[in-house]
């Protein structure tokens, strides 16, 4: 690869191939209950909005891939319900008695088929982290994880943009790490609620990419290090 990747033509992505900056990239809610058809059929997703979640699945595993014959960390966020302790902001949003038990429509019960993987999965000695609400950093230990491993800046994917990849990346920004959402690697179940949500979190806490100009940015700063050692 030759020249400068897009991402480190504008001010803040050049920084992000400075000597003392270490990126990783965190994979967010890649599990049955958001990603496989037979369990988000039910949402009323268009045909279009189908293929688009599959292709950014797809678009994920490129990335996994990448990263993993980069060296560079892959970091894992799955939602763990407590089918023991109900989310009870949720069920009343939902319309539900706040302490009512959940269901077998719930996303990600620990220990049911809609908590697995899906199409994309971690190796062992990857950092795991369970969480229980939409962000990856509420009430878990992902900061301190990535801080212990000498992370300081983030790659985003996942499912759904608006919502816990939203939500993860803005906790990001507001934590210290500076964050890239992979625009082709996300997807929401509305393709314009996917494009409104990568509007708001460039406004506000990311820089928004696609798989290509990341994986560029990647091999350059891979490179540099190798060349300074």
């Amino acid at each position: 690869m030759s020249g400068v990747p897009a991402l480190a033509q504008v001010p803040a992505g050049a920084a992000l191939v400075a000597d003392d900056q270490n990126g990783a990239l965190v994979v967010i809610d890649v599990q049955r209950s958001f990603g496989d058809p037979d369990f988000i059929r039910e949402f009323g997703l268009t045909d279009e909005a189908m293929k688009a979640v599959s292709a950014a699945i797809d678009t994920m595993q490129e990335l996994v891939s990448t990263a993993r014959g980069l060296g560079i960390p892959v970091v894992w966020v799955e939602l763990a319900s407590d089918p023991t302790q109900p989310w009870q902001t949720s069920n009343w949003l939902a319309g539900n008695p706040m302490d009512a038990p959940l269901d077998a429509t719930y996303p990600c019960v620990e220990g049911t088929v809609g908590a697995e993987w899906f199409r994309v999965a971690p190796e062992p000695g990857e950092i795991v982290v369970k969480k229980r609400r939409y962000s990856g950093f509420h009430g878990t230990d992902l900061e301190n994880e990535l801080r212990h491993a000498g992370i300081t800046w983030l790659v985003m994917a996942g499912l759904t943009t608006e919502c816990c990849v939203a939500t993860t990346a803005l906790d990001a920004f507001q934590t210290g790490f500076p964050v890239v959402v992979a625009s082709d690697a996300t997807a929401a179940y509305d393709l314009p609620v996917h494009t409104a949500a990568l509007r708001q979190l460039s406004d506000n806490a990311a820089l928004i990419s696609t798989t290509s100009d990341i994986v560029e940015l990647w091999h350059t700063t891979t490179a540099a290090r190798k060349v300074a050692s």
